[in-house]
């Protein structure tokens, strides 16, 4: 049989989707309310086109059946809270807890729909912007090492002289070292290579301030990985910010302030370890499932097949 004659026949007779009862808004909202349970995550993600849309699905699914419990287009707060709403309150007050990111739209929208819920901030999204004010650090060290060699290279164009382009006992030169040394500032020491820890090495004692922050990712990183009280993390962290303020960084000063307009609900990863991985599972395998269909064209029946293996 034609691939494409198979196709309209399973959309339109096989699959049952023109009998779905979500079908009439589901490029709008999805609901299956008999899919919540007491931990959920919050957490949005693009169909297509980028169009983003605001996924809550339940942990104790586990990224399977049962999963999905909202999906409703775009961010927007008073959008969402509207559609969500929909659910019974009673199970909506029965949410103990609810992972998110650090968005000000999601904290709303776990507050005023799951009001006794605890929210905790994934602790991912906070290492990411710590990895980001690193790299930040790395990449105007780079723009000065690109302009140096450009230099160089012009000056000897005009002399019409070999360019004299420093190079490091590891073979790299400086703009190389910088652009090569990306990987590694994302990782722990003890995950390095033998080849790593030598770049590692020469580009620390080239630039002793790209180490001082590397210690501050790394530190908040392990205040994360230790198996610690909620008493003890706001301890160490207080420590954290205290190198934070005496190493100068904009970046990571900004990281700070943002850290301390989210604390409690940061400081509340350490009741329970709770992160929104299962979220981010669940985003990767909606990614996953739209590039084997090449894309969505139909929003409506991509989400209806999504409801059918994961709703």
């Amino acid at each position: 049989m034609d691939g494409r004659k198979f196709q309209r026949q399973y959309k339109k007779s096989i699959s049952n989707f023109k009998d779905w009862e979500q079908r009439p808004h589901a490029e709008e909202w999805i609901l299956y309310p008999e899919n919540i349970s007491n931990r959920l995550s919050l957490d949005e993600v693009a169909l297509s086109d980028g169009e983003l849309y605001t996924v809550l699905t339940s942990k104790k699914a586990k990224g399977r059946k049962g999963s999905i419990v909202a999906i409703i287009k775009g961010t927007k707060s008073d959008i969402v809270i509207k559609h969500l709403f929909k659910i019974n309150r009673k199970l909506r007050l029965n949410v103990k807890e609810i992972t998110l990111d650090m968005a000000g739209s999601m904290e709303l929208i776990a507050k005023r729909c799951f009001p006794n819920a605890t929210q905790v901030i994934d602790r991912f999204h906070v290492q990411k912007l710590a990895t980001e004010a690193l790299q930040e650090i790395r990449i105007q060290h780079r723009w000065q090492a690109i302009e140096l060699e450009n230099n160089l290279l012009a000056e000897a164009k005009i002399k019409k002289q070999k360019p004299e382009i420093e190079v490091f006992e590891n073979r790299d030169t400086r703009k190389q070292l910088l652009a090569r040394s990306r990987y590694l500032l994302y990782k722990s020491r003890e995950k390095w290579t033998a080849s790593q820890n030598q770049r590692a090495e020469i580009l620390f004692s080239q630039y002793p301030d790209l180490e001082k922050a590397y210690h501050l990712a790394d530190g908040l990183r392990k205040i994360y990985n230790q198996n610690i009280k909620k008493p003890v993390a706001m301890l160490k962290l207080a420590h954290w910010f205290k190198e934070v303020e005496e190493s100068g960084f904009k970046s990571f000063s900004v990281l700070m302030k943002t850290i301390m307009n989210h604390y409690n609900n940061i400081l509340n990863y350490f009741e329970r370890r709770s992160t929104n991985a299962s979220a981010e599972s669940f985003n990767a395998k909606i990614k996953n499932f739209r590039l084997q269909l090449r894309g969505v064209r139909d929003k409506a029946f991509f989400l209806f097949r999504l409801s059918k293996l994961f709703a």
